[in-house]
């Protein structure tokens, strides 16, 4: 089981690396999903809305996108999650949150995508939202000291 942390946008600190590793996989693990690779790219909004048009067929800017590439015959998650820091930056502003909260919030939500959870619908986010909330009160109560 891996996780790996990429920057290719190096302006956001992203402190206690390995405990968030840890408790990505607690998030698997408590979601009872077996976690084989997982890929954080953190880039710029640009970057992620060409990834959007290109894969997507979107043409706006979003947080995050969240690619599965698991092998469906081995029952273990293997994925890649694409987070703007632009976009974590305006929305923790408009929020009135924290830089930090709102990417640990988006890494949450990114690993909680590959668990199975849904956003489309409002019943969908709502059930996301909770999910959030319970891992970044949890991580920030646990791990964060």
């Amino acid at each position: 089981m891996t996780i790996q942390f990429f920057f290719l946008q190096h302006n956001i600190s992203l402190t206690k690396r390995t405990a968030l590793k840890q408790f990505i996989h607690i998030i698997f693990k408590k979601e009872k999903k077996s976690l084989d690779n997982l890929t954080y790219i953190f880039c710029s909004d640009d970057y992620l809305l060409e990834i959007n048009k290109s894969h997507l067929q979107h043409n706006y800017y979003t947080d995050i996108i969240t690619f599965d590439l698991s092998d469906t015959n081995s029952g273990k998650i293997t994925g890649e999650v694409y987070i703007s820091i632009d976009r974590v930056r305006d929305n923790a502003n408009t929020l009135g949150v924290s830089i930090k909260e709102e990417l640990h919030r988006v890494i949450f939500h990114g690993a909680l995508h590959l668990c199975g959870y849904k956003d489309k619908s409002i019943r969908h986010a709502k059930e996301m939202r909770l999910a959030e909330e319970k891992f970044i009160n949890l991580y920030f109560s646990e791990c964060s000291t």
